[in-house]
């Protein structure tokens, strides 16, 4: 039994990569893993001291664990049964289809990459391009939500830049779980998009089975109490409005909801708007050739990013004017079903747009626009600052949310220069007409301002922040 035994070299080298492989995934890995799991349990009870909405247990599951519960749900595997019974395909080759969407649905959430990285990027990218001025605004009524109720901030579709200012405004209430649309799957941002915590849906996919594992996926992680953030427009917006809803993640969450449940679902109405759309004319030609596909390389991107940090270097950087994020009243799903019975998701949609809408703030640059489209597109500075004291007396009297730094006269200036830089309105002494050819882009920024000028009966929002970000020399 103790005699030698000769093996070739390269069994032996084999032998000695399983018996390495076994001692690693027996011994050491475990141990390794235990340390950072327990450091960053230790590290999110940290965390959770200074959130108003702590993380959710929910966020912190292994994602594969989480695929394997998502597809072992009773309501999944009855769409499995008959999905499989409606092709006329074994219910293995079914379940195989659903594991698959379950991989590319669920998260990984990372608490380093959110919180030590996501927000830490977008508070730098703002400063770095942008000078920037958080106004202290009341977020009492956000604070008396109830802490066990699943809160869901309802947005409107501006601006790519939309993700960041809201993961900013969340950064110290909660880590929010956006879903995001195909231009998500992009790599390298897929890994990236997904450590934050952010959900990939399929807008154009019909497929019941894929319709029944994001239904259980949505519903699941709001009854679990996860800070959600919707855009029910489901796109960006080309007209420069806010459009109606989709309602497809509203109808999933309804549908689950019962108002006999422990936990409440809040819908928190949240209303961007900006004096400079970075993909405003991206969006308009959309919307004159009806063609919404945004074909936008990486290249182009960073080369974008790169001449900014130039005309930063030298001194040749101008601002983007103002970005403003406003809350509406909240709305509890158990108090509009309660006080609503039978109501349809449709009904609930409007409500929240409606309050949307209402909190929607008007600055410089639609002020100024909505006053040169009032007037016709022709009109002498002296005859503008009228009109456009007319229409803030008229926003003020409808309780609408303002935010004009210095003043009418100043904002209305501010406005006007910034559009004259771009060259969307001409000044000639006295004299301002829309430039030939710009009265789409200009009614696009108008049309925030009117839209809710249009409407006097919306109740007013509550404006949380405001930020001065600046503008860049047009290319």
């Amino acid at each position: 039994m103790l005699s030698p035994v000769s093996v070739p070299l390269w069994l032996l080298i084999l032998i000695l990569l399983f018996a390495g492989a076994s001692f690693l995934s027996h011994f050491l890995f475990p141990s390794v893993r235990w340390f950072f799991r327990r450091r960053m349990e230790r590290a999110v009870e940290e965390l959770n001291k200074r959130l108003e909405r702590p993380i959710q247990p929910f966020k912190l599951v292994r994602r594969q664990d989480y695929v394997v519960r998502l597809v072992y749900d009773p309501q999944v595997m009855e769409a499995v049964a008959e999905y499989a019974r409606e092709q006329g395909i074994p219910r293995s080759v079914a379940f195989e289809k659903a594991r698959r969407y379950a991989r590319e649905i669920v998260p990984g959430f990372s608490t380093a990459t959110y919180f030590g990285f996501a927000i830490r990027v977008a508070r730098r990218l703002s400063r770095m391009f942008y000078s920037v001025h958080l106004g202290a605004g009341d977020a009492q009524t956000l604070r008396d939500i109830d802490p066990r109720s699943a809160v869901v901030f309802v947005i409107n579709h501006r601006s790519n830049m939309d993700y960041v200012l809201v993961t900013w405004l969340a950064a110290d209430r909660s880590a929010l779980s956006y879903a995001v649309g195909e231009w998500a799957q992009v790599w390298p941002l897929r890994a990236l998009i997904r450590a934050m915590g952010a959900y990939y849906i399929r807008r154009r996919d019909s497929n019941p089975l894929y319709r029944a594992v994001l239904a259980r996926y949505v519903q699941m992680s709001v009854h679990e109490g996860v800070t959600q953030a919707i855009f029910p427009e489901g796109g960006l917006s080309l007209s420069g409005a806010v459009g109606p809803a989709k309602k497809g993640l509203l109808h999933y969450i309804v549908r689950d909801f019962r108002p006999s449940d422990t936990r409440d679902v809040v819908f928190v109405p949240v209303a961007l708007n900006y004096d400079r759309v970075l993909e405003d004319r991206i969006l308009q030609q959309a919307a004159e050739t009806g063609v919404r596909r945004f074909r936008v390389r990486l290249t182009e991107a960073a080369g974008w990013v790169l001449r900014l940090m130039w005309q930063k270097a030298r001194g040749r950087f101008r601002t983007f004017g103002t970005a403003a994020v406003c809350f509406g009243a909240p709305v509890s799903l158990h108090d509009f079903l309660t006080t609503q019975p039978g109501a349809s998701t449709e009904a609930l949609a409007d409500l929240l747009m409606t309050r949307v809408r209402a909190a929607v703030p008007i600055l410089p640059v639609p002020l100024a626009a909505a006053a040169l489209v009032r007037a016709g597109g022709v009109c002498s500075l002296t005859d503008l600052r009228p009109l456009a004291a007319r229409l803030v007396d008229e926003a003020r009297a409808q309780g609408a949310t303002l935010h004009l730094p210095g003043g009418v006269t100043a904002a209305l200036h501010t406005g006007l220069g910034a559009l004259a830089h771009r060259g969307l309105v001409l000044r000639d002494g006295d004299g301002l007409r829309i430039a030939p050819g710009q009265e789409g882009i200009v009614g696009y920024y108008a049309a925030s301002a009117i839209q809710r000028l249009a409407e006097p009966d919306l109740p007013g929002g509550f404006c949380q922040t405001a930020l001065e970000l600046p503008e860049v020399t047009e290319t």
